[in-house]
């Protein structure tokens, strides 16, 4: 009994300390796209925007508060080219630059920064710097091209759970329609907008979802203005 307490109580701090949501709904699981709204104090801050989701469209990811959903849908394995569907904790901002205008973490991506996809490595689905050993897999948080030019990193996955999905970011699109690898992306000129609003006492989030799941996120959060 204590511990179904506990539960409750740690589930509404989580719930109600969420300041600031950032909402991404697709039109089902197959979706390469999105709309992306952002809330703060019960309103809507800035216009919908339109986003990119991954090539295969949604899959469920594993997240910090979970929708109930059916087992049997499709469900996050690394390397799906599936974006993570679920409430997602959003840690740091991430950029080319050596600073940016933004009240988040910020880790700037040079070029011995990067990301573990090896499911076997021991920092899998981690930002590190290159060890002397390389991963047998991973992708450089400084591309060549500007995708990574500004980035916000998505806590999808943060228990390292082998196989499930890695590296996980919001970030800048490759171009207007260009579907992502399992990650969200959108135009260089909103994601800022985005990031300079963030602030990590706001304890902001994501929660992205396919349309037939509101419902849900409604009976989570009651007070957000979703109609």
């Amino acid at each position: 009994m204590l511990n179904t307490f506990l539960i409750i109580i740690n589930l509404q701090i989580f719930l109600y300390a969420s300041n600031q949501i950032i909402l991404v709904v697709s039109d089902d699981f197959n979706a390469k796209k999105a709309k992306l709204r952002c809330f703060e104090a019960k309103k809507q801050v800035f216009k919908t925007t339109d986003v990119n989701l991954g090539k295969n469209g949604l899959a469920w990811g594993i997240s910090h508060l979970e929708i109930k959903h059916d087992l049997n849908e499709p469900q996050k394995v690394e390397g799906d080219k599936k974006a993570p569907i679920g409430i997602f904790k959003l840690s740091k901002v991430f950029g080319y630059a050596k600073s940016n205008t933004t009240n988040m973490p910020y880790m700037q991506a040079t070029q011995n920064l990067i990301c573990v996809d090896d499911a076997k490595h021991k920092n899998y689905n981690q930002i590190i710097q290159m060890p002397n050993i390389q991963p047998k897999s991973f992708e450089y948080m400084k591309r060549q091209d500007k995708q990574y030019e500004l980035g916000i990193v998505v806590q999808h996955n943060s228990i390292g759970k082998k196989n499930a999905g890695s590296c996980i970011f919001i970030h800048v699109q490759k171009h207007k329609d260009a579907p992502t690898a399992g990650c969200t992306s959108m135009k260089y000129e909103d994601l800022q907008r985005v990031v300079e609003w963030l602030d990590k006492d706001k304890n902001p989030i994501l929660i992205q979802v396919p349309k037939q799941y509101l419902d849900e996120v409604k009976s989570l959060y009651p007070e957000l203005p979703l109609d």
